[in-house]
C-alpha cells in the first residue's frame, strides 16, 4: 500500500493526457469523493452477490480511490493507520 501510495503521490503532477491518476486530481476532491463512493458501493454490492473474485477487484478499486482522496487532501496512509492503532488502544483498555 505504501508503494503504491507513492505512485499515486509522483502521477500527482503528471500529464493528465497520459495518467488517470492526473486526471482524477485534475477533476477535484469533489470527483474524486464521488469515485471512492461508487467504488464503495460496488465492493459492497459484490461481497452482497457472494462474488468473491469481483469483491478483491472492487476492493482495490476502492483503496487505490481511497488513496487519492487522502493524497488530495493532504494526508497519509500511516495517518489513517495512526487513528486505527489509537483506536485499537481504546479497545484494549476497555476489555
Amino acid at each position: 500500500m505504501s508503494e503504491l501510495e507513492a505512485v499515486i503521490a509522483g502521477r500527482k503532477t503528471a500529464d493528465a493526457s497520459t495518467s488517470y491518476t492526473a486526471r482524477l486530481f485534475n477533476e477535484g476532491i469533489k470527483y474524486v469523493s464521488q469515485k471512492v463512493g461508487e467504488e464503495a458501493v460496488e465492493t459492497a454490492l459484490a461481497a452482497t452477490a457472494g462474488d468473491a473474485r469481483e469483491t478483491a477487484e472492487e476492493s482495490a478499486d476502492l483503496l487505490y480511490h481511497l488513496l487519492v482522496l487522502l493524497q488530495q487532501k493532504g494526508l497519509s496512509l500511516n495517518a489513517v493507520i495512526q487513528v486505527l492503532k489509537t483506536r485499537h488502544g481504546k479497545i484494549n483498555e476497555t476489555n
